[in-house]
């Protein structure tokens, strides 16, 4: 008898913490719970981090990063269920689309720097790129130099056009710089000879060479012009949400083995639905970050080595 109401107490404890941690969730979290569903803004040519299959299917690095947070936040909100939406997004309409709402987590390539973070909050970064030039090899263009008077593609929306816009006037270059509405058609332009260069994250110009139709035609630059820290982009000041983000993440990258297994998948093996291999070893700078997470948004606290410490040019 003791036993059983003892147990009773307990159980009522038990019920009134859970009504009582009900009650304290806010913002995001809130939603979650609420409505039982997130929604993850996805990209539809940013690969291999987040694409459209063959199926119509979401796919990606980012994607599958962003699937251990939502089963993370399933277990924490206690839902039986947890529903999740894709909403695709481009580099252009992200960030408002995240400030108003539309989406809770954006699942893409998207870089982390001190300016975006006045607008929105990153989880601990996932990806270090640089920025590069990418040409055909008959261009015998090897540095930003030689584009002196020629014409630069880039995507809108990325910080790769702001800091080419810079520094084509910093540096008197002179380009024509045109601006594809996403990365296939920033690509396309180059393709079909309406721009003498595309500009973009040198991991998206790896994809994009692999996946075209003579790969062998095009080089990319030796040159880094930055370094880019990619992160998952979440709502500002929702600081339970990026809380919870922020665990989720750090313990997926805490456990190598697993994010060797992943990296592996989307780095070192065929992605579908081509089969394409972008062979890329993790480099010591993505190592380091998933050892020792960080949101910074300084491009310096990612120069661990020598070509990076060169390339630290901060976008502001």
């Amino acid at each position: 008898m003791k036993f059983s109401t003892f147990t009773a107490v307990l159980l009522g404890a038990a019920f009134l913490g859970a009504g009582a941690q009900a009650q304290e969730l806010t913002g995001t979290l809130a939603k979650i719970k609420k409505t039982g569903l997130i929604t993850l803004g996805v990209r539809d040519g940013a690969v291999p981090f987040s694409f459209l299959d063959d199926k119509q299917q979401y796919q990606g690095y980012s994607v599958d990063l962003c699937m251990k947070v939502v089963t993370a936040l399933q277990k924490q909100l206690g839902l039986g269920e947890l529903k999740v939406m894709m909403n695709p997004v481009t580099a252009a309409n992200r960030i408002p689309l995240m400030a108003n709402g539309t989406i809770d987590l954006e699942c893409g390539s998207t870089t982390n720097n001190l300016e975006r973070q006045q607008q929105v909050a990153f989880a601990p970064t996932m990806y270090v790129v640089s920025s590069r030039l990418m040409v055909k090899k008959s261009s015998n263009i090897k540095t930003l130099a030689d584009m002196k008077g020629k014409s630069l593609v880039v995507t809108a929306g990325t910080t790769t056009l702001k800091q080419l816009t810079i520094l084509n006037k910093e540096r008197n270059l002179g380009m024509t710089i045109m601006v594809g509405k996403d990365h296939p058609e920033t690509f396309l332009m180059l393709e079909t000879g309406r721009a003498a260069a595309a500009a973009n994250d040198d991991i998206l110009l790896v994809s994009q060479r692999a996946n075209a139709k003579e790969p062998g035609d095009y080089e990319i630059s030796n040159e880094a012009l930055s370094v880019e820290p990619y992160g998952i982009m979440l709502r500002k000041d929702d600081p339970a949400f990026k809380k919870a983000v922020d665990e989720a993440l750090t313990r997926a990258y805490k456990s190598r083995e697993d994010m060797q297994r992943l990296y592996h998948k989307w780095f070192m093996s065929p992605i579908p639905p081509k089969g394409i291999n972008l062979r890329l070893p993790m480099s010591p700078q993505i190592e380091a970050v998933l050892a020792k997470p960080t949101d910074s948004g300084d491009p310096a606290d990612y120069a661990t080595v020598p070509e990076a410490q060169k390339a630290t040019t901060k976008k502001k």
